[in-house]
């Protein structure tokens, strides 16, 4: 395929024949394949711009680049694993800890650009020596410990900045969501996260019509009284603009806390190249390598002029499994869009306008359900908590990540948080594994079917 631009028509462009599927190299007819690339828009659109928001970088640019990152994605598999690069919420705790240390947007995308760059090595590193190198050092209790301490890191941060911003619409928007993620199907239980929010936003509004301001934090961390929904930058905004630029800034102790998500991200695209191997039929192990390095140098390009990072998406992920569509060209389509979406100013007001109590609501699901992938980890790679070597390193790593317990080292120096949690994890369990005895290192299962299982069913 060269470059993985080039697609064969399936069928007749239409319909696929019962049984049927479209393959990375095929296509429907073209105004088939753009209404698919504008379906998987929608898909990545929740998390996508919530990622930003939550990490006070600029969703518009968020938007366009993850259009740019999918791209490259693109290019670099050569067309062979369709996926769409939307932006990680696995940096979310990292944002959250680097300002509560007193670093700005520069540092927190300065810290993401490092993480990119490893990211980046340990691929090309897979390629050359494969990918049971991932499976030695990072085996599945570790990186299983590591995304559950980085999702519950996050529980102060609903707690103490979103939930109190508005409680009753908090509440009321995790409700919703909730039910949402539960009771609806398909394509629409993969965008619960969009929901929940377009409901938040219609709570805001009618409560501000009907009860008036609320006296609570805004925005900027004062208790005022203000409105729920405030619009007032939307209407200021143009409808055709860059987006806000920033270079970035490199802090050792910034870097260090964002380090740790490197092994999230490793996890997280393993799982999904092996899902998408096992829907298309194409054991896609070989291309491992350069689905991480891609996912890396995405990323370094969208934090060296302020974005966030990108990652492979589940979403979109979950609609190829409803619509059996696995073509590349719906995700050039679908990186078109959001490359427009990114030019346009007034999007991105409305996004931020996004009122903290729908934040509130949103985020108790949305840190859990992170956070929980971890034990997922652990239950599919049946991890044995009941061994020491696995129980000693995971419970003290993520108590100590959850809970922000924090080790001076000089007067300088201090590690704490997701850093010192992954820390405790991953060397920890070498050295533990190094002196027990004989009949406790039973050997691990090798991460290699993911953090995710896509069923058919559950997406029809």
């Amino acid at each position: 395929m060269g470059l993985g631009v080039g697609w064969t028509l399936h069928g007749d462009g239409r319909t696929p024949a019962p049984g049927a599927v479209v393959k990375p190299d095929e296509r429907l007819s073209w105004p088939r394949t753009v209404g698919l690339g504008a379906q998987h828009v929608v898909a990545m659109f929740g998390a996508s711009f919530v990622a930003p928001v939550l990490m006070g970088l600029d969703p518009n640019l968020a938007i366009m680049m993850s259009g740019v990152a999918t791209v490259l994605f693109l290019l670099a598999t050569r067309g062979r694993i369709p996926s769409y690069l939307g932006c990680s919420l696995s940096f979310v705790g990292v944002a959250a800890a680097i300002r509560a240390q007193g670093g700005g947007s520069a540092a927190v995308t300065g810290a993401i650009l490092v993480v990119g760059g490893v990211l980046l090595l340990s691929g090309l590193a897979v390629r050359t020596f494969g990918a049971r190198i991932i499976h030695a050092a990072m085996p599945p209790v570790v990186t299983g410990a590591v995304v559950m301490l980085i999702g519950f890191n996050l529980a102060p941060v609903t707690a103490g900045t979103y939930w109190p911003a508005d409680q009753w619409t908090a509440l009321l928007t995790m409700l919703l969501t909730g039910a949402a993620v539960v009771c609806l199907r398909g394509f629409w239980s993969r965008v619960a996260i969009f929901l929940g929010l377009v409901f938040g936003y219609a709570v805001s509004w009618a409560l501000d019509r009907v009860f008036g301001k609320i006296h609570s934090i805004d925005g900027s961390g004062r208790v005022t009284d203000h409105w729920r929904l405030d619009l007032s930058g939307v209407s200021k905004a143009d409808w055709i603009g860059l987006p806000s630029l920033h270079g970035p800034t490199f802090h050792w102790s910034a870097v260090l806390v964002a380090l740790p998500v490197v092994i999230a991200l490793i996890a997280e695209n393993a799982g999904h190249v092996k899902a998408v191997g096992e829907m298309i039929g194409d054991p896609l192990d070989d291309q491992l390598g350069t689905a991480i390095a891609a996912d890396g140098a995405a990323t370094m390009i969208s934090t060296s002029v302020g974005g966030p990072a990108n990652t492979t998406y589940s979403e979109n992920i979950g609609v190829m499994a409803a619509t059996r569509v696995y073509s590349t060209a719906a995700y050039w389509a679908a990186a078109g869009f959001a490359l427009l979406f990114g030019l346009c100013p007034k999007f991105g007001a409305v996004v931020a306008a996004v009122p903290g109590g729908v934040l509130g609501g949103i985020t108790v699901i949305l840190y859990g359900m992170i956070g929980l992938l971890g034990a997922q980890i652990w239950v599919h790679n049946k991890v044995d908590l009941r061994n020491p070597v696995n129980l000693v390193p995971v419970a003290a790593g993520v108590i100590i990540g959850v809970g922000g317990v924090s080790l001076k080292i000089g007067n300088n120096f201090e590690l704490s948080g997701i850093a010192l949690g992954t820390i405790v994890v991953l060397l920890g369990y070498h050295v533990l594994r190094a002196l027990a005895p004989a009949h406790l290192k039973r050997q691990e299962p090798l991460l290699d079917a993911g953090t995710s299982e896509y069923d058919d069913e559950r997406s029809a």
